[in-house]
This record gives structure tokens, sequence and C-alpha cells, in this order.
């Protein structure tokens, strides 16, 4: 059997307000094979949560018809909202909004859902927002099992889970089978600066829990807005290599659609390059 693996394109790297139909054609004819959904803390996107069983099944018919299929989710709606926040009523929403992303994405067609990796966003975190954040992980985790949905910890850029080890604690702690890491490697790369150890040795704290990996450029001290190949350090070669070695086969690009850029052309350009290194790597394993 032929190597696979399936390359998603970050709906933020498209402009905003094209609709999702011209979101589909872009991601195709810029060499992408699916469509990574975001559901983020603006309020738009949100409302996505709210559509109809009917609109949101729609939405993923049309998507796989277009060939561009939605088979994940990135979920950073919860830094405004999170698990560990020290208002109940916040951290009410972040359930409600859990459990809405979770039916969204079984009606859409969605199998891994993102999560950021914070236990508070806006607010100092202490004993009682890490103990809120785990409680709040199992009951989500839990319910997402009762649905067939992976939660997958995204690494972030703050200290509280910002390497893969990190996210293994609480991996650990919960202990499912729906529970994983779906890890940034352009934030894994600045941690392991930050903190001085090795990359790959990071990755593979998470070997048998990693479901899927989001590919980024960054460098010190910047997490976004880069494009591919430009005055990064990201170690694709030796991460994508770690990855397909611990079985992962779903990646996503992430970037961002940057004013006054050719977007078109930075997405071929993104899909050309991040191909070259994970097909790269695939045939120096043999795979």
């Amino acid at each position: 059997m032929a190597f696979e693996y399936s390359l998603g394109l970050y709906e933020k790297a498209i402009p905003v307000g094209l609709g999702f139909p011209k979101m589909f054609d872009i991601t195709r004819e810029g060499g992408f094979d699916r469509l990574e959904i975001s559901i983020d803390e603006t309020d738009w996107r949100q409302e996505r949560l709210d559509w109809s069983a009917e609109k949101q099944r729609e939405l993923g018919v049309l998507a796989r018809a277009c060939g561009t299929p939605i088979t994940t989710m990135c979920l950073s709606g919860h830094r405004k909202y999170p698990f560990g926040a020290h208002k109940a009523e916040d951290r009410e929403k972040s359930m409600e909004i859990m459990e809405k992303a979770i039916r969204f994405s079984v009606n859409s067609g969605v199998s891994i859902i993102q999560l950021a990796g914070y236990d508070v966003y806006y607010e100092e975190g202490d004993d009682d927002t890490r103990k809120w954040f785990a409680e709040n992980l199992k009951k989500a985790t839990d319910y997402a099992a009762r649905w067939g949905i992976v939660l997958a910890f995204e690494t972030m850029e703050t200290p509280f889970m910002d390497t893969v080890e990190k996210s293994m604690k609480y991996v650990d702690l919960v202990k499912s089978p729906w529970l994983g890491v779906y890890p940034d490697i352009g934030n894994l790369k600045n941690a392991a600066v930050l903190y001085g150890h090795d990359v790959v040795d990071d990755m593979k704290t998470g070997d048998g829990h990693i479901f899927a990996i989001h590919l980024k450029e960054t460098k010190p001290g910047v997490y976004r807005d880069m494009n591919f190949g430009h005055g990064g350090h990201t170690e694709y070669e030796r991460c994508i290599k770690a990855g397909l070695e611990m079985g992962v086969r779903t990646f996503t690009g992430e970037f961002w659609y940057q004013e006054g850029q050719d977007y078109r052309s930075i997405i071929r350009e993104s899909s050309d390059f991040l191909r070259e290194k994970i097909e790269g790597e695939a045939k120096k394993l043999g795979l």
C-alpha cells in the first residue's frame, strides 16, 4: 500500500468573509486535502456552534462534495472562557462551548478537536485554576467519548502547556483513549530553545498519544504571522520524521492571511513546501 497522509489548511490562511464554498475551492486549488475549521473567540465564529444540526450536517456534506472535508477543528475560543476560570459562570460557559463543539463535530464530520492548552489566559493561574482545569477536562473527555470525538491538546506559547511533556501530564491524569496531543512544532521549537532541551525528545514523550501535528514557522519570541521557510527555526524534517515514526499521518499547515499578500500564491507555496518535507521524510523511512 502506498504511503498516504492528510495535509490540512488552517482556515485563517484565507481572508475573512469569502464563505465556505469559496474556502473549499481555495483549499483544493492550493494543494491541500482538507480545511481545518477555526472556532475562536470571535462572536461570528462562535455562532457556528449554534447553527441547527441540519445546517451543520449540510456543511459537512458540502465539504466532502468539494473534496476538502473538515475533519479537524481548532477550538481556541476557550481562551476567553477557559476550563480553569476563576468565575464559575465562565467555567460553565467553557463547558457549554465544549459540548456544542462536540455536537458540531458529530454533525459536520470533524473527528479531532484541538484544545488550547490553557488553564486560564486573561488572568493569573493558580492551584485553583489548575484543579478546575483538570476537573472540567475529565468531564469534557467523557462527553467526547460518548460521541466518539477525539480531544487533543495544542502545545501553546505560555508556560502552562508549551511542551508535549506538559500535555502528557493531563493525558496521563485523565487516562482516556479519547484525549491526546495535537502539538504545534513551531511552538515546541520555541519552548526547546527557552528550556534548553531537544524538540524531538519532547515530542517522543507523547509516543502513542499524538493524533495530528500542526506545522508552523516560528522563531524565538515570535509565534505567528510567518511564512514557511522565511527566517524561522522550526525543525520540520526532524519533527515530521518523529511524527511519522510514531504513526502520525494527519498534518495541518498553520499560517495566517496577512494583509497585502497574494494569499493564493502563499497557500500554494506553503502546500509545496510542506508536502516536500513530509514526503521527503516518508521516503527516507521507506514508507
